[in-house]
This record gives C-alpha cells, structure tokens and sequence, in this order.
C-alpha cells in the first residue's frame, strides 16, 4: 500500500482545523484535542509549517498558532511538501542521477507522468475549497 506519512495526515488535519478559524490564534492544546493528535508530534508538526510559512506562531499567554495566508492559498501540495519533500512515486522523478537506468528505462517516463498529474491534483486542491 503506498500512503502518505502519518505526521503528513497529521499536517494536513493540523491546516485544515486553522483554515475554520482563519482570523483566531489557536493555541496547540485545542488543536491536538479537536484532531486526534498527540500534543508532541503536533509541535515538531507546526515548527515545520512555520518554516514553510504556512502558519505563524505567537508566543506568550495569548500564543498559539494562525495560517500565515488565507486558506484559498494553501494547498494539500504546500502542506505536504512542507513535511514529506518532493512528491513522488519513485526516487528517479526527483533526481534522475540516483537511478543509473532512467535514462533507458521504459518505466520512467511513466513514473514522471504519474508524479507530475499527482503534483497537479494536489495544488488544485485547497483549503478554502476543502472547508
């Protein structure tokens, strides 16, 4: 079975609770609780959506956490690169050196197609559409 990551799922529930509340600061307890996911791996979670710029973070008695743009700007793509890297059914889409056959292999054009039609569906969908 091929499947995203749990802390990607875990990612996209995380962006997807702040996308109801655009305009609040949440705080990581309410989050954890209202999606199912453990307070710790959340943190490391939302520190890296920080780096991406995804959320915001607020520290202090009123902190917690805030989309950084508007939920019709972000996409399941955006939060999935942001935890996993490149989307991609085979290593050799991503960087053909790695794989010594890419060149002649009659499989690879097929997992280009395969990565780049994925790519496509994923940034079309965001989550303004998705709430």
């Amino acid at each position: 079975m091929l499947s995203i990551k749990r802390e990607t799922d875990y990612a996209i529930r995380c962006v997807y609770y702040l996308s109801g509340k655009p305009d609040e600061v949440i705080m990581v307890d309410e989050i954890a609780r209202e999606m199912c996911i453990p307070k710790s791996f959340l943190s490391k979670i939302l520190q890296k959506l920080a780096r991406s710029k995804i959320v915001k973070s607020y520290v202090g008695v009123k902190g917690g956490f805030i989309l950084a743009e508007n939920p019709g700007d972000i996409t399941l793509y955006d939060v999935i690169v942001s935890v996993e890297g490149p989307v991609a059914m085979n290593r050799c889409t991503v960087k053909k050196k790695e794989c010594a056959l890419s060149s002649k292999c009659n499989v690879h054009p097929i997992w280009v197609l395969v990565r780049h039609d994925v790519e496509q569906l994923l940034r079309e969908k965001n989550f303004g559409d998705i709430g």
